[in-house]
């Protein structure tokens, strides 16, 4: 779309404000907004539309330059937003195109961040719509505060048209450098403030689309805890000194040989169980089948010890607990945790069960199951995996295995 700058409205002195124009052909209506800059239209090229004598040292050449500055800032921006509306098949009309203009030059009326607000409508859409797990609400909440706290530390104002290649700079050096965030859980969090972004651009929120160019880090498999049947067993022999820690042992050993995630432990009852299989609904997504997941002599056997009632505590407490459960079955050995932040490998030694949590119990049902030769399809079945890229990001290969599978591949006698 075309656009020029015109002279309008002279005032006492002489000086006549320009303005941008533009006209819309699908409204039959002409875009007309002042640049708040004036001129003598002597001084004026009505040929290029800009000011004269732009060359030289002089005190007015200077002065041409500034507003020629400040008219390259009308005319960017326009093109800005009319490309943004193509390029989002949105209909583009002089109103919209004119709110989009006050907000940028500082002509709306002071009051709440509008970021903010579209963002809170944003998370109440999602939720009025049933489209997000209480996980997923807690992890908005949680984006939410880091995009606050990133404010404070900063010093660097969030509004949609701030949010540009400087915030994103400004944010990955909060984030890796401040917070400590690795690549991992930094690529998470842009992808959840890119999923917003997206809501907001589509919603008519904003018409700025810098954030489509924000690249993630690459992702990082990192190296993490899957127990072998050997460690069960020994678990499973391993007396704990109080009822809390046996109660803590007992819920993660169930979900080793069911691959539950931690959050469908509290579905687990009578009704949902006949015979050895327990009926799970999918609790992400009520459009799944229903999974069928078999109880081994172990699963029952724990089932039975409380009347087929987990004896469930918090995740956050459970994590803390799981720990001393292993410290107390004797995991104390150091083992090396490794991360990637940026380009930099980072190396960290610590005890065993430290590395221990809810999560490591569903990596350990992925990773023997593999390891017994089990399929992928199998697998899937009872943990109710869709992707097995995501999948096999739980089975964990030791030096063991590594060690194993050389030795019966090459075992030949001499």
């Amino acid at each position: 779309m075309t656009y020029s700058f015109n002279l309008k409205d002279k005032n006492k002195d002489g000086l006549t404000l320009i303005y941008l124009k533009a006209y819309f052909k699908n409204e039959g209506k002409r875009f007309v907004y002042s640049t708040g800059e004036s001129i003598h239209p002597e001084e004026w090229d009505f040929k290029n539309r800009q000011p004269n004598n732009l060359t030289g040292r002089t005190s007015k050449a200077d002065s041409h330059r500034t507003i020629k500055r400040q008219l390259d800032r009308y005319s960017s921006f326009f093109i800005q937003v009319t490309e943004t509306f193509k390029n989002t098949n949105q209909e583009l009309t002089v109103e919209k195109v004119r709110k989009e203009f006050d907000k940028e030059f500082k002509r709306v009326a002071k009051g709440k961040n509008k970021f903010y607000e579209a963002y809170d409508e944003f998370m109440l859409f999602k939720q009025k719509n049933q489209e997000w797990s209480k996980a997923t609400i807690k992890r908005y909440y949680n984006i939410k505060s880091l995009l606050e706290d990133f404010e404070k530390t900063k010093n660097y104002k969030i509004t949609f048209n701030t949010i540009n290649q400087k915030f994103y700079t400004e944010f990955t050096d909060f984030c890796m450098v401040h917070r400590g965030h690795i690549n991992n859980t930094f690529t998470r969090n842009v992808g959840l403030v890119k999923t917003f972004l997206y809501w907001a651009l589509k919603n008519g929120h904003t018409y700025k689309a810098d954030f489509i160019k924000f690249k993630k880090k690459p992702k990082v498999i990192t190296n993490q805890i899957a127990l072998r049947k050997e460690d069960l067993e020994l678990l499973l022999k391993t007396e704990m000194p109080s009822k809390k820690l046996e109660k803590v042992k007992d819920i993660f050993i169930f979900s080793c040989v069911t691959g539950m995630r931690f959050g469908e432990l509290k579905y687990v009852s009578k009704n949902i169980i006949s015979g050895k299989t327990l009926l799970l609904k999918e609790e992400k997504g009520s459009g799944k089948k229903s999974r069928e997941i078999p109880l081994s002599n172990i699963a029952l056997h724990i089932l039975d010890k409380y009347d087929y009632t987990l004896p469930l505590i918090a995740n956050q407490k459970f994590n803390d607990y799981v720990k001393e459960v292993f410290e107390k079955a004797g995991y104390t050995h150091n083992v090396v945790k490794t991360s990637t932040r940026g380009k930099e490998v980072i190396r960290e030694e610590m005890p065993f069960y430290k590395r221990i949590s809810s999560h490591t119990a569903r990596r350990t049902f992925i990773t023997m199951m593999k390891r017994n030769g089990k399929s992928d399809k199998l697998i899937a079945e009872i943990s109710g995996h869709n992707d097995m890229k995501t999948l096999n990001q739980y089975y964990q290969i030791s030096n063991e295995d590594v060690k194993d599978a050389v030795n019966d591949t090459f075992n030949i006698t001499i």
